[in-house]
């Protein structure tokens, strides 16, 4: 159930009411738009996060409004608070990756997952990860991610091929953690793989 409250206020006045996830807020301000708040949830202390809606009109907000508190139903806020990204990435390869998938597959993944996931991601909150994050990652691999010093003195960067795996690693782990209302969307949809490249056939 959707529960949206409009409320009139004086300018400056205080909303920082307390109200449990899925209750919104409508006001307007000062500036003459039409503001919606609403709890988006609860930080790791047990701290509401607050977000808003901005419009021109109150019916325009209360839709706004309306949606984004449906939004908000669909993630597992107690689940999403247990993961980082790290935890997350090994729970689902064990329980869904490694069963069905094949020896050279398993140890390409447990390699990109060791090598490259975990240092990069894995300590940040999967709630929290951004397309930004993952973009990130793929250019400072395919820029200078070897690891072998004599291979890095002299080529410091990887295929665009091994990017694109560590994509599709990526879009399969986070997209069952969408399927598990952990996070809204997937974060690697906004993100762009290095394309790969044609190479001349030599007769």
């Amino acid at each position: 159930v959707v529960s949206v409250v409009v409320t009139k206020e004086k300018e400056g006045d205080n909303m920082a009411k307390r109200r449990a996830s899925g209750e919104g807020n409508i006001r307007k301000r000062s500036d003459g738009r039409w503001e919606g708040r609403y709890v988006a949830g609860h930080d790791e202390n047990g701290k509401p996060i607050r977000k808003n809606v901005l419009g021109k009109t109150q019916a325009e907000v209360k839709e706004k409004l309306k949606a984004a508190l449906e939004e908000t139903g669909k993630v597992d806020v107690a689940r999403a608070e247990e993961y980082t990204v790290g935890a997350w990435a090994m729970n689902w390869y064990k329980l869904y990756a490694e069963p069905n998938i094949r020896d050279s597959t398993r140890r390409s993944y447990e390699a990109l997952l060791r090598q490259r996931v975990l240092p990069a991601l894995g300590d940040i909150p999967l709630k929290k990860l951004s397309a930004r994050d993952i973009q990130t990652l793929y250019n400072d691999t395919k820029e200078h991610g070897r690891i072998r010093k004599e291979q890095k003195d002299k080529d410091p960067g990887l295929s665009a091929s091994y990017v694109r795996s560590l994509h599709t690693l990526l879009h399969e782990c986070l997209e069952r953690a969408v399927k598990e209302h952990l996070i809204l969307r997937n974060p690697c949809d906004d993100c762009i793989p290095p394309k790969l490249q044609k190479t001349e056939m030599k007769i």
